[in-house]
């Protein structure tokens, strides 16, 4: 699978890009806290799968040994390249690739990270993307998920998406605008929690802790068996 054809042109725009982070307005310190709660620590090698412009990676790199940042945008790469440099970080390393494709070198992660990434790939790819994470980590390693799920019955979706839709920004600028979140439906591959759930388990997880904020997103704590 060609894992840059479904991660959304928009990712590999470069006019796009450099307004992403302002768009996205991601605060990584509700992530970093909860992996530091989950034994992150000094030591330890990190891997964030779909880091995109590296807000994530540049906020947890002072809290770990090694953060290796993947991602299949070579422009969000580039973007993330920039940011290490300026601010002199010198444990973030930025990797071309994707689930499917990245290739871990060195000794096996303590931590996997992704947020709002593995929704790119069909449910056929994504349970094969858990088993290659549940790969990369020593046993004990955690995997820590946030990702777009219905948690919702079929006969339940029309409503949670309509909520979901009226909640949109009203510019393209300042959020997700009604028809990006149309686009995320009808072409993006957000699952249902009870179809998510059992492929983490099938990987070798065990799901420690599960954040829903909403029906629509959801955070897993993974602890890979032993």
């Amino acid at each position: 699978m060609d894992e840059r054809a479904y991660a959304g042109n928009e990712h590999l725009d470069p006019t796009y890009v450099p307004g992403y982070d302002r768009k996205a307005s991601t605060d990584p310190t509700e992530d970093v806290t909860a992996l530091v709660a989950a034994g992150l620590h000094a030591t330890h090698t990190l891997i964030d799968l779909g880091a995109g412009t590296g807000t994530f990676a540049l906020a947890v790199a002072p809290l770990c040994r090694r953060v290796i940042a993947v991602d299949v945008s070579p422009v969000m790469l580039a973007l993330l390249q920039q940011k290490v440099a300026a601010q002199q970080i010198a444990n973030v390393e930025g990797v071309p690739g994707g689930f499917l494709t990245y290739q871990h070198q060195g000794e096996l992660a303590d931590f996997v990270y992704s947020r709002h990434a593995l929704h790119h790939l069909p449910d056929f790819w994504k349970a094969l993307a858990l088993q290659r994470i549940a790969a990369m980590l020593k046993p004990g390693g955690v995997c820590y998920l946030r990702d777009l799920v219905f948690a919702c019955e079929p006969g339940e979706i029309a409503q949670v998406i309509a909520d979901w839709l009226a909640g949109a920004a009203a510019q393209a600028a300042d959020g997700w605008t009604r028809a990006e979140l149309e686009t995320h439906i009808r072409t993006e591959y957000s699952t249902y929690t009870w179809l998510l759930e059992p492929m983490i388990a099938h990987a070798g997880f065990q799901i420690h802790h599960t954040q829903r904020d909403s029906p629509i997103y959801a955070t897993y704590t993974c602890i890979k068996k032993a």
